[in-house]
C-alpha cells in the first residue's frame, strides 16, 4: 500500500479544497507520466500478482523511469481468469495473464518504445470473426456492457491511498451532507433512487432507515454485513479489498441519517485481505477526521470499529449477525421486534451489506432521480454479479438490474468452455434456484426471478454446462445448508437432514417410488416453519430442480441412471475391446486393481471391484474407456 501523509480536515470547505488539488496531481495523472493499474485483488494475488508487481518495481527502476511511470497497485479490474491483469493509461492498454517475466518487455517496449505487446493483450473478434488483438479496454466486450456504480473505483486507485479516493470525488456526499441536508433530505433521495438492499432480500434502504430514523432512544448503531458466505460468491470482498473507503463513506452517511453514533463492520476471517484494506482504510479516515469526533468540524461524531466472524453462514442472517457481535452464540432470533426498532444490545439499528452502502454516495452525488434511471422500474440502479463455474470469463461485474441472463453470461462473460451447451444458472446461493437454458432471456431483477423460484440474493452466479446432474447439485446445497444450520429450530435442523438424506439415496441409485412427492412435502414445510431465512430458503435449489429438471430426478430412480454421468452409484465404466490397445496405463493407475489383461491385448474392468472413480477414463489417452 502506498504511504502517504494525512493531514486532519477541518470543514467540508477544506475538503473540497483537497479535491481540487488532488484532482490536478498524480492521483489524476501528470503530463508525461504514464500509469500502470496493476489489479492486487485477491484473484490475481492468487496469480502471481505481487511477483509481478515487483518485476514492474524493478523494471521500471533499471529503466530509470521512476520519475515517469507510476505502478498503482488496484483492487478487482474484473476479469479474474485472466489474471495478472493491468492496464496502463493513458490508452488503457488492457494486458492479461501476465508473468513477472514479462514485466521487462512491457517496459521496455511499451513504455520506453510505445510499442503494444500484442502477445498479452486480449483477443477479440472482428466484423468477420477473426481473433485480433483489440489493446484498448473499451473495444472488449466484458467491459463495454457494464456499468458501474458500487465498482466505480475499483481497478482505477490505489485502495490504500485515501488520496487518490478522494481525488475521485471520495468523501464528497458526505462533505454535501453535512454541509446542510438533513435525515429526511438524505432518505428522500434514497426513496427517489428506488434502491433496495443489495443483500438478498430486495428491502428498501430508505424504508429501514427511515425506521431506525424515528425509532425512540439515543443510542442506535450502524452495522455493515461483510460476511459472504455464498458458495461462488467473491462481490463484497472485491469491493473492500478495492475501495473501502466508498463503504466507510455510506456507513457514515447512514449512522448520520439515524443518529448513531457507533458502527461495526462484521467481516469473516477469512478475508484477510479485505480486512487489512478495510482496517487501513478506517484508520486513514480517522486521521483525516472523517471518522470520529466532529467530523468535518460540523459537530457529527461517529466511529466504525470491525468485528470478525468464523465463517458460519448462519451469521449472514442479521438477527444471528448481531447476537455474534454481542458475544452470543450466532442464533437467529424471531421478528418481530426488527432489529431497526430493536437490534443491536437492543436498540434501533440499520444493518446492510457492502455493495448497499457503496451505492449510497453515488445516489447523494447525482441525485435519487438520476440513479432511477438505470434499472428497472420496480428494481432501479445496477447490480454486481461473481461469475463462476462453467463459463469463459470467471469474474466480477457490474449491469444495471433487468439485463438478461443471456447477455450476461454469453456477451459478457463470453459463453460456455469447450464449445459445450448452456444447461442452467444457480443464481442467489444456497438460498437461491437453478435457472434453465428455456429461460436465459430472463431479466435479473427481483420480481422475474422469483417467479422462476430462484432470487438476485447478494450476486453470485453459477454457470452449468450439459456435463452438471442437477440432483447432484441439489444434494451440494442441501448438505451445505445442513451442515450450516445452527440448529435451533426443529423445521431447519431436521427438514433439511431428512431431504439431504432422500437426495443421497437417489445419487446412489437407492432412489424410491414416492422419493419426490415426499422432497417436495418436506421442503414446502420446512419452507413455512423455520425461523430464520436461511431454513425458509433452504429448500429452493431443490424445488427449482424439481421443476425445470425433473426427468432427470425420474432417470435417477426409475431408470438407475445419471443422464450426466456424474453419480458415481450410477455410473459404470466399460473397456471397448476394439479401440484398447493393451497399454496397461489403466490397470496400473487402478486404485482397487480393477482393470485386468495381457499387455497389446483388451483389458476388461471387474465390476465388482470397480469404485467408478472415473481415473481409467480421465487417462485413456484412446478414448478406450467407456462411460455407461
Amino acid at each position: 500500500m502506498m504511504a502517504e501523509k494525512i493531514t486532519r480536515i477541518e470543514s467540508p470547505q477544506q475538503l473540497t479544497a483537497w479535491r481540487e488539488s488532488l484532482q490536478t496531481g498524480p492521483a489524476r495523472g501528470v503530463e508525461g507520466v504514464l500509469k500502470i493499474l496493476l489489479c492486487t485483488g485477491g484473484g490475481c494475488i492468487a496469480s502471481g500478482a505481487l511477483a509481478l508487481k515487483q518485476a514492474l518495481h524493478d523494471a521500471i527502476g533499471q529503466a530509470n523511469l521512476v520519475d515517469k511511470v507510476q505502478l498503482v497497485p488496484t483492487g478487482c479490474l474484473g476479469p479474474c481468469v485472466k489474471g495478472p491483469v493491468l492496464l496502463i493509461e493513458p490508452g488503457k492498454v488492457f494486458y492479461q495473464n501476465v508473468k513477472p517475466t514479462d514485466a521487462a518487455e512491457i517496459i521496455e517496449k511499451h513504455i520506453l518504445g510505445g510499442e503494444v505487446v500484442q502477445r498479452l493483450t486480449w483477443p477479440g473478434p472482428d466484423d468477420d470473426g477473426e481473433l485480433k488483438p483489440t489493446p484498448a479496454q473499451r473495444d472488449i466486450t466484458f467491459f463495454n456492457r457494464q456499468q458501474k456504480v458500487v465498482l466505480r473505483n475499483c481497478g482505477l486507485i490505489d485502495p490504500g491511498c485515501i488520496a487518490e479516493f478522494i481525488a475521485r470525488d471520495g468523501y464528497r456526499a458526505l462533505g454535501k451532507v453535512l454541509s446542510g441536508l438533513t435525515s429526511e433530505d438524505v432518505l428522500a433521495q434514497l426513496k427517489a433512487s428506488g434502491l433496495r438492499g443489495r443483500g438478498g432480500a430486495g428491502f428498501p434502504i430508505w424504508q429501514k432507515w427511515s425506521y431506525a430514523h424515528q425509532a425512540p432512544g439515543e443510542k442506535k448503531y450502524v452495522l455493515c454485513n461483510a460476511d459472504e458466505g455464498d458458495p461462488g460468491a467473491f462481490m463484497d470482498r472485491s469491493v473492500l479489498e478495492g475501495d473501502p473507503h466508498s463503504v466507510i463513506e455510506g456507513l457514515v452517511i447512514a449512522a448520520y441519517t439515524v443518529g448513531a453514533a457507533e458502527g461495526f463492520v462484521y467481516v469473516r476471517a477469512e478475508y484477510p485481505l479485505a480486512v487489512e484494506r478495510l482496517e487501513a482504510a478506517i484508520g486513514q479516515a480517522r486521521l483525516a477526521g472523517l471518522l470520529g469526533e466532529n467530523i468535518l468540524g460540523c459537530g457529527f461524531s461517529f466511529d466504525l470499529e470491525i468485528r470478525m466472524g468464523s465463517g458460519a453462514f448462519v451469521c449472514g442472517e442479521e438477527t444471528a449477525l448481531i447476537a455474534s457481535i454481542e458475544s452470543l452464540r450466532g442464533e437467529p432470533r424471531p421478528r418481530p421486534p426488527f432489529p431497526a426498532l430493536e437490534g443491536l444490545w437492543g436498540k434501533p439499528t440499520v444493518l446492510n451489506n457492502v455493495e448497499s452502502y457503496a451505492n449510497v454516495p453515488a445516489i447523494l452525488l447525482s441525485g435519487g432521480e438520476r440513479f432511477a434511471e438505470t434499472g428497472t422500474e420496480k428494481s432501479p440502479g445496477t447490480k454486481v454479479f461473481a461469475l463462476a463455474g462453467d463459463i469463459n470469463i470467471a469474474g466480477l461485474v457490474e449491469v444495471p438490474i433487468g439485463t438478461s441472463l443471456r447477455e450476461l453470461i454469453f456477451d459478457i462473460g463470453g459463453g460456455i468452455p469447450g464449445g459445450k451447451k448452456f444447461k442452467a444458472a444457480q443464481i442467489g446461493g444456497p438460498s437461491g434456484g437453478c435457472i434453465p437454458a428455456e429461460h436465459l432471456d430472463v431479466p435479473l431483477d427481483y420480481e422475474s426471478l422469483n417467479d422462476l423460484d430462484a432470487i438476485m440474493g447478494s450476486g453470485g452466479l453459477v454457470v452449468m454446462d450439459e456435463n452438471t446432474c442437477m440432483v447432484d447439485v441439489a444434494r451440494f446445497f442441501m448438505e451445505f445448508v445442513q451442515e450450516e444450520s445452527c440448529g435451533k429450530c426443529v423445521p431447519c435442523r431436521l427438514g433439511t437432514k431428512r431431504m439431504l438424506e432422500v437426495l443421497q439415496r437417489i445419487c446412489a441409485g437407492q432412489g424410491q417410488a414416492g422419493d419426490l412427492e415426499h422432497l417436495e412435502e418436506l421442503a414446502h414445510g420446512v419452507q413455512a416453519s423455520s425461523l430464520c431465512g436461511l431454513g425458509q430458503t433452504a429448500p429452493n435449489p431443490l424445488l427449482s430442480t424439481l421443476r425445470f429438471f425433473r426427468d432427470e430426478y425420474e432417470a435417477h430412480i426409475n431408470e438407475r441412471r445419471c443422464p450426466a454421468g456424474v453419480c458415481k452409484g450410477l455410473v459404470n465404466y466399460q473397456i471397448d475391446s476394439d479401440k484398447c490397445i493393451g497399454c496397461t496405463v489403466c490397470a496400473t493407475k487402478c486404485p482397487t486393481d480393477a482393470i485386468t489383461g495381457q499387455v497389446k491385448n483388451a483389458h476388461e474392468i471387474s465390476q465388482e471391484k470397480c469404485i467408478s472413480c472415473g481415473l481409467c477414463h480421465t487417462i485413456c489417452k484412446f478414448d478406450a474407456v467407456v462411460k455407461e
